[in-house]
């Protein structure tokens, strides 16, 4: 049986590839962490503002409720300086 003088230098040269593909593994997992934590956080954030849009549609004035506000304003403003001529 002959012994293979490069055998150890393979063993290392599979250990260097093991670690870089654990370290590139590790990196992967990292970063789809991340991105689902910001997409959790994207969500969130979307909901909230969704929520802010539905109150403000709620809150807000028609339009012609203000068309009939500024007019009765500009006859009132019409009869009073009629009146005060």
């Amino acid at each position: 049986m002959t012994t293979d003088p490069e055998h150890p230098v393979v063993h290392g040269e599979l250990a260097e590839l093991r670690r870089r593909l654990d370290v590139a593994y590790a990196r992967v997992e990292g970063g789809l962490a991340l991105l689902s934590h910001r997409t959790e956080e994207t969500d969130k954030e979307l909901d909230d503002l969704s929520a802010r849009v539905v109150a403000l549609e709620h809150a807000r004035w028609p339009l012609p409720a203000v068309a009939a506000l500024t007019a009765l304003g500009a006859l009132v403003v019409t009869v009073w300086q009629a009146l005060g001529r």
